[in-house]
């Protein structure tokens, strides 16, 4: 967006953290407004609201609370938006649980709180953004995982691999008014409880040895942004984990 367009506001869900917040800040700076989701940090969507009011005078940034494995407050999230906000004209699909179970671990409850997540809070808030806007851009956030069958996200990575075909769906039936691309992150943040050093283990068996943190995923973000002629597509932001991982000790 050029400096001297008019602001549009884009919404963003998980946005009080990590990528979410990181995807927020970006767009402030692009000159976006943003509609900052969260559901149980509170504290930091606020603070970030503030801060992005502090730095950007000109711009809004107002946070909405909702649970989205409730169907309900997730039906409602986007008209509220729009009637505090003005029609969004973006649609980052952040939000996600990411937690480990095989299949033989996983219960009906565990399962439906990945998917309501990962895959029907998306699908619900794209069919009510194309229901109640005229045009758009919408980003869902994929993982590189969906790539392969390893188990032991096995309701996560099936709720992203879902995501991702709703992706391509989305694309075909809502064009032109709306573009519909994915961006699959890898190795980028360090979950709960672990530091870098945890990343810095995982990367040597990736093909760039390393982890990529925020700014790929951002420069991804301004590729389809830019790219205005680019829809149902995924872009893999992970350091090239999506071809294989490697066993450096088997390398010659």
């Amino acid at each position: 967006m050029d400096s001297d367009s008019v602001r549009k506001p884009a919404l963003v869900t998980g946005a009080g953290q990590r990528i979410g917040r990181g995807i927020a800040v970006h767009l402030a700076e692009r000159g976006w407004d943003v509609a900052i989701h969260y559901n149980r940090s509170e504290k930091d969507a606020t603070e970030l609201a503030q801060a992005l009011t502090r730095k950007f005078p000109d711009g809004r940034f107002e946070v909405f609370r909702a649970d989205l494995t409730d169907t309900h407050e997730t039906e409602l999230l986007m008209g509220r938006v729009t009637d505090r906000m003005g029609k969004p004209e973006m649609l980052v699909n952040n939000a996600s649980v990411f937690e480990p179970a095989f299949i033989k671990n996983s219960t009906p409850q565990f399962l439906d709180r990945q998917m309501s997540v990962n895959f029907r809070a998306p699908f619900i808030l794209i069919r009510e953004f194309a229901r109640l806007c005229d045009k758009g851009l919408i980003i869902n956030m994929a993982d590189t995982r969906i790539t392969g069958n390893q188990p032991g996200y096995a309701a996560y990575t099936l709720a992203k691999k879902a995501l991702w075909e709703l992706t391509k769906m989305a694309a075909l039936e809502l064009a032109p008014g709306f573009r519909v691309n994915a961006i699959a992150p890898g190795l980028a943040l360090p979950p709960a409880g672990e530091d870098e050093s945890y990343l810095l283990r995982l990367s040597g068996h990736i093909p760039m040895r390393k982890p990529g943190g925020l700014i790929p995923i951002l420069r991804s973000v301004d590729f389809i942004l830019d790219n205005e002629y680019l829809t149902g597509q995924l872009l893999y932001c992970d350091g090239g984990e999506n071809l294989g991982t490697i066993d450096r000790k088997s390398v010659v």
